[in-house]
C-alpha cells in the first residue's frame, strides 16, 4: 500500500514532470518559480484543452461502468514517483492514458503511463495493458509495457530528473521546442515568443 499520509513530497517526482522533464529540463525549474502565479499568465491553448478533455475524469464521470477506477491517486515508494491515473479498467487490466491530441507519442510520455503501471502494480493492482487515448479521434493507442530494461531506463531517468540542477548544467536552447513552450515568454533563456501568443 502506498505510504502518500507518511512521505514529504518534495522528495517525490510528480508523473507528469517526467514528460517535461524530456521536452525541456528548464521548464521544470520555470514551472517550480511560477506555480504559485496566476495560470492565466503562462498556460496556454493546449493545457487549457487537455484541462478541459480530463475534467470527465477527474470528476469521474468518463465512464459508468463499476469496473472502471478514474482520477486514482498513486505512488511507487521504490521508484519515488506520484501522481493520478486516468482510467484503469479492471476487467481488461489496462492502464489508459487520455491526451486531447497525439501527433505522435514521445518517451516523456511513454515514461509518464510506465510510472503510472509500475505505481499501480505496487499498490497491488494487476495490469498487463497500457493505452493512449486520443479523445480528438476517438482512437485507442496500445504501447508495450517495460519489462525489465523499460524499468531500469525509467530509474535512470527519475535519476537525471532528481540530479538536475538549472545553475550548473549547460543549458542548450532548442528554438523549434521553444516556441511550443508555455514558458517561453517569461524564460530568461531565449527572445523568442511562443506560437500562442
Amino acid at each position: 500500500v502506498c505510504r502518500l499520509r507518511h512521505i514529504r513530497m518534495n522528495d517525490y517526482i510528480p508523473l507528469s514532470m517526467l514528460n517535461d522533464f524530456i521536452f525541456c529540463p528548464y521548464s521544470i525549474y520555470l514551472h517550480s518559480v511560477y506555480m504559485e502565479s496566476d495560470e492565466d499568465l503562462f498556460k496556454a491553448t493546449p493545457q487549457i484543452k487537455g484541462t478541459i478533455a480530463h475534467q470527465g475524469v477527474d470528476e469521474k464521470k468518463g465512464s459508468t461502468r463499476k469496473s472502471d477506477i478514474m482520477s486514482l491517486p498513486v505512488c511507487c515508494d521504490e521508484l519515488g514517483i506520484f501522481g493520478k491515473i486516468d482510467i484503469y479498467k479492471q476487467d481488461k487490466k489496462l492502464l489508459i492514458e487520455r491526451k486531447n491530441n497525439l501527433k505522435q507519442i514521445f518517451r516523456g510520455q511513454i515514461y509518464q503511463i510506465w510510472g503510472q503501471y509500475f505505481c499501480l502494480k505496487e499498490m497491488g493492482y494487476k495490469v498487463d495493458r497500457l493505452a493512449f487515448y486520443e479523445i480528438s479521434t476517438n482512437k485507442m493507442i496500445e504501447v508495450d509495457m517495460p519489462g525489465e530494461q523499460g524499468k531500469i531506463e525509467l530509474i535512470e531517468f527519475i535519476k537525471q530528473l532528481k540530479d538536475y540542477n538549472p545553475l550548473s548544467t549547460m543549458f542548450k536552447v532548442n528554438p523549434n521546442k521553444c516556441i511550443h513552450c508555455i514558458y517561453c515568454n517569461l524564460c530568461d533563456k531565449t527572445t523568442n515568443d511562443n506560437v500562442y501568443t
